[in-house]
């Protein structure tokens, strides 16, 4: 029997920090879950695509478009379950035993890790303690990792081929259907320490709230680039 996961990372410039989360997955390979794992990436110049090859990962490649190349990721996949996951994030051990348990509890539902960022201090655990709550209220983003049934990722569509918010695009479609894995996601605090944990937490939630007004995802990323 075939192992039942298709990794699936976007990249754009990624070599920095993707040896860390490819690391992470071999517990998942050891443990017979992972079938493959898939870098879809926007166009990378630093080495992202070598880096990937070199650890066996299949690349696919096409416009720098968040939604897009998770679309395209998940096109190319052929397990029965998809775990999205961003190339700064680093699941936490112990993350396949909770990946089994939700395959095995919660066939046909989507499941979430709880976030932890890779710094310590009263900031961090505020934001990724807001990232929780939100999350818990059916609103997961990306940074956190995704994993559901193929068949329940086409049902709903999959990611829209927008340059931002697919993350919530997709978790609105996947309402009613989303738990929290008993596992850590553990992601770069690296933007929240260069922009500052106020100013890049506020201008978050300001996008957030912008695309749930309606603004379109391609003016919120024209200007999430300027800001």
């Amino acid at each position: 029997m075939r192992a039942p996961i298709s990794v699936v990372i976007p990249t754009l410039n990624a070599a920095t920090a993707l040896p860390a989360c490819l690391a992470a997955l071999v517990e998942g390979l050891q443990a017979g879950l992972i079938r493959e794992v898939i870098l879809s990436d926007g166009g990378s110049t630093d080495g992202t695509r070598a880096l990937a090859e070199g650890w066996g990962a299949e690349v696919v490649s096409g416009a720098p478009s968040r939604g897009g190349q998770l679309r395209r990721g998940c096109d190319a996949a052929q397990g029965a379950w998809l775990l999205v996951l961003h190339a700064d994030t680093v699941l936490a051990p112990g993350w396949s035993d909770a990946v089994q348990d939700h395959m095995a509890g919660r066939a046909e539902g989507a499941g979430w890790f709880r976030l932890r960022f890779d710094q310590r201090g009263l900031a961090p655990r505020l934001v990724a303690g807001w990232a929780n709550l939100r999350s818990a209220l059916g609103l997961p983003y990306g940074d956190q990792g995704l994993l559901l049934p193929r068949a329940l990722y086409d049902a709903v569509g999959g990611y829209p081929d927008q340059p931002l918010m697919e993350d919530v695009a997709l978790a609105r479609a996947l309402r009613g259907r989303l738990t929290r894995l008993n596992g850590v996601a553990v992601t770069s605090a690296e933007k929240y320490r260069r922009q500052g944990w106020l100013r890049r937490g506020g201008r978050n939630l300001w996008t957030l709230a912008r695309y749930a007004m309606g603004a379109s995802p391609e003016a919120l990323a024209e200007s999430y680039r300027r800001s």
